[in-house]
């Protein structure tokens, strides 16, 4: 009758049985129900909270740091491993992550089986998210690191959550090595381990899309690249040759490249549509108008920068600009210099070497013609002095 009510080890302690392990049975309850501040570091890590009766039992057992402990649903059949925080729960309670709640099979106020254990330190550790948003972490190590540290121990099978930027994320244990304990139980305390990545939970393979493709017969296949436009080369495409700089057509090529107003005009006097005739429908033929055909793509317009693999377009040539400082300098270096007419220094002016030759023939003839007229001297004022005859 009472194997029915209590666990064999309860019934073989209450016999005088002595245990060399620590051995107890509380009532489990998750963290968010602990007294006091809200812990989230607590609710997504592996360790549980004890009583402090917890604490005196295993000082007398000498059970030493670090304390694992097993953590058996016997009702469920589920087992899994956990570290002790702190010693700070009421009297016959256990405080749980949800996520070993979870992992149990357990509701607040089951009666849960807590056993002390030794286990192994963990040497490799294969993973696998349960969303395909762990892959938006751009330094996954980093995080996992930094998660451990709430962890003591993880168990082949256990699927715990961590944090990370206001996210919860869950990760399965898919192996673990050495896993000589129970389930693949290890300590991830002082150790160095390996961690191994399998692809989150619905997560697919993207399908490659190869860049080049195999040249296929007839006229309507792509050339070798498969990306090249079918004029040819960006430069064929835009008709480079007619709108280059140094090209002598460029009203050809601006023809070339534009396609507006290059339709017959319509006068807008005395145009008149035409009356449309009325038709008899005839069986099996359809009266709606014929369909629009489909536009032609442009070929004459700037088409789209696609060139086969090894050519580049480097765009059109580079003339460079003459500054305005550049402009004055040549403007000066072409005016001539020295153009203007001299002056005497009474303001008259100067005349040419013809006109004074001139002047001096006439002056000797008038005094050929005239013996009388001497050289006189000029004073100041306009009168001239002559030698008179005494």
């Amino acid at each position: 009758m009472l194997g029915g009510m209590y666990p064999r080890s309860m019934l073989h302690r209450a016999a005088g049985g002595v245990s060399r392990r620590f051995d107890e049975y509380y009532r489990c309850y998750p963290v968010v129900m602990l007294p006091g501040p809200e812990r989230e570091n607590v609710n997504h890590g592996g360790k549980v909270i004890l009583p402090p009766s917890a604490l005196d039992k295993l000082t007398r057992l000498h059970i030493t740091y670090p304390m694992l402990f097993e953590l058996i649903n016997g009702n469920a059949g589920k087992m899994t491993h956990a570290g002790v925080l702190e010693f700070i729960a009421e009297e016959g309670k256990i405080y749980l992550p949800y996520w070993i709640m979870q992992t149990l099979s357990l509701d607040p106020g089951d009666l849960l089986q807590i056993m002390s254990t030794d286990l192994p330190s963990g040497s490799f550790i294969k993973l696998q998210a349960q969303s395909t948003n762990f892959l938006d972490i751009s330094d996954p190590k980093a995080v996992l690191e930094n998660a451990f540290r709430n962890f003591s121990c993880l168990t082949r099978g256990d699927i715990f959550t961590f944090t990370y930027n206001d996210q919860t994320f869950e990760m399965a244990v898919l192996e673990t090595k050495p896993g000589t304990a129970k389930n693949g139980a290890i300590s991830v305390l002082e150790t160095d381990l390996e961690v191994d990545f399998a692809p989150p939970v619905g997560y697919e393979e993207p399908k490659r899309v190869s860049g080049t493709s195999t040249p296929r017969s007839g006229a309507g296949g792509l050339p070798s690249g498969g990306m090249m436009h079918n004029a040819g080369t960006m430069a064929q495409a835009i008709n480079y040759a007619s709108i280059a700089p140094q090209s002598n057509t460029a009203a050809a090529g601006a023809k070339a490249v534009s396609s507006n107003f290059l339709h017959g005009g319509h006068k807008l006097k005395g145009s008149k549509a035409p009356t449309p005739k009325a038709s008899t429908p005839v069986a099996g033929v359809s009266t709606n108008p014929p369909h629009p055909a489909a536009p032609r793509p442009r070929t004459n317009g700037p088409q789209p920068l696609r060139l086969p693999p090894g050519k580049l377009f480097f765009g059109y040539e580079i003339k460079p600009v003459k500054k305005d400082g550049e402009n004055k300098e040549n403007e000066e270096d072409t005016k001539p210099h020295f153009q203007g007419q001299g002056q005497t220094l009474r303001g008259g002016t100067k005349k040419s070497a013809d006109a004074d030759t001139e002047g001096k023939g006439k002056g000797k003839s008038k005094e050929a013609e005239d013996p009388k007229a001497g050289g006189g001297q000029k004073l100041e004022g306009g009168r001239t002095l002559r030698d008179t005859p005494r």
